[in-house]
């Protein structure tokens, strides 16, 4: 689960990290009131007003913009609010943009990278920070690992204060700002840990430049991005409570509310298939026959004929696919029960585009006979030996 940035915000200041001053608005008309009240104590005057999506490049794609007036917030409200934000992380037609945040602008002096999520290797939360930030972590890693500075953090005693001290000191913070920078990364640890986090990320941390006020400069927060382990949101009501809705494809919260597991993807070939692996192993060979998949659905080991029947009314829906593969390897899920979904779906639903299926496992012969009952019903089926051959028909099926 992902959260829009306001909302990251108001976890790190819970958390107890310096986040400047920031509003939320709907509508164009709330943008003037919004900017007076996070810039009433600058002496500057400036905001920044910027795009509530779930996406990155917003900067990029002209919705994040600096402003020093009532009327330039309004006028970047209006134009956010009345495009559709489209980056290289949106679809094609971009996101629609229903919120903006509009927070208080601040001086910046330098820019960091401040980041806690799951190393898969060693099976241990880390700390990757780096003093390049501000821009895509993904792109320093790739042209300047060494700009990268990791800390594993244990399991049980979490981060301690000398490893955040050293990855500060590594940063090339100095003065005072160190004992800022070791409080964020402390606090963002146990808010990563409390909260049950995938990834808790600040990108940017800043350091404003020094003055009378503060001689070594503030350490802010001044950009945050959270995901969540789903499977933890029984417990995180507060966290499940901002959930949008509206950020997320209807078709995969459709398939939610059935237990299936469901993301739609670019391609014109529907899978249908129980176990991730499978449905990994799937994609691949449609791949490699030239085809492109559509989804990724797995309905996993013990689905009801209700749910496979709403996968395929699933799949059915999306008018890209051109074709539909069927996988399945009983076990738990017996071939029969697939068997009678697809003849359940023929029915409400209606198979338009090629279908292909591969059944083997648990009642696979019932199955096939179910099928072969059918046939006449669905004259665009066809059966498959094995998985090559289910691939190669399908792809040729589609074109």
């Amino acid at each position: 689960m992902k959260v829009h940035e306001f909302q990251g915000r108001e976890l790190l200041a819970d958390a107890g990290v310096p986040v400047p001053a920031g509003a939320v608005v709907e509508s164009i008309e709330e943008a003037a009131s919004a900017y007076k009240s996070v810039t009433s104590e600058s002496d500057t005057k400036l905001a920044v007003v910027k795009a509530q999506v779930h996406a990155g490049g917003r900067g990029k794609a002209g919705f994040v913009k600096l402003v020093r007036s009532a009327e330039e917030a309004t006028e970047a409200a209006r134009f956010m609010l009345s495009h559709r934000m489209v980056s290289p992380q949106t679809p094609p037609d971009g996101l629609e943009v229903t919120k903006l945040l509009i927070a208080a602008g601040v001086d910046i002096a330098k820019e960091y990278y401040l980041a806690i999520t799951t190393d898969r290797a060693t099976r241990r939360n880390v700390l990757i920070a780096s003093a390049e930030g501000g821009v895509e972590i993904e792109k320093v890693a790739e042209e300047n690992p060494d700009a990268i500075v990791k800390e594993l953090i244990h399991p049980l005693m979490g981060l301690q204060p000398h490893q955040a001290r050293r990855v500060a000191f590594k940063l090339g913070f100095t003065g005072k700002q160190v004992g800022q920078a070791v409080k964020i990364m402390l606090a963002l640890s146990n808010a990563y840990q409390r909260l049950d986090c995938s990834l808790a990320e600040i990108n940017p941390l800043i350091v404003t430049p020094k003055n009378d006020a503060h001689p070594d400069g503030q350490v802010l927060a001044i950009d945050a991005k959270f995901n969540f382990d789903d499977n933890a949101m029984f417990r995180q009501k507060k966290v499940a409570e901002m959930f949008d809705a509206s950020e997320e494809n209807p078709m995969e919260l459709r398939a939610t509310r059935f237990g299936l597991n469901y993301i739609a993807l670019d391609g014109s070939i529907g899978c249908l298939v129980n176990g991730a692996g499978l449905a990994m192993a799937t994609m691949d060979i449609i791949k490699h026959h030239g085809g492109d998949p559509a989804n990724f659905l797995d309905v996993g080991g013990s689905a009801t004929e209700e749910a496979v029947t709403e996968a395929f009314r699933i799949i059915l829906s999306d008018k890209a696919v051109k074709g539909v593969l069927v996988n399945i390897f009983g076990g738990i899920m017996r071939c029969d029960v697939i068997a009678q979904a697809i003849v359940n779906a023929a029915k409400e639903v209606g198979f338009e585009v090629p279908l292909v299926v591969r059944l083997e496992g648990t009642n696979v012969e019932e199955g096939r006979h179910i099928l072969e009952k059918a046939k006449s019903d669905i004259p665009t089926m066809q059966a498959a030996t094995d998985l090559g051959d289910a691939a190669k028909k399908v792809c040729a099926a589609v074109g």
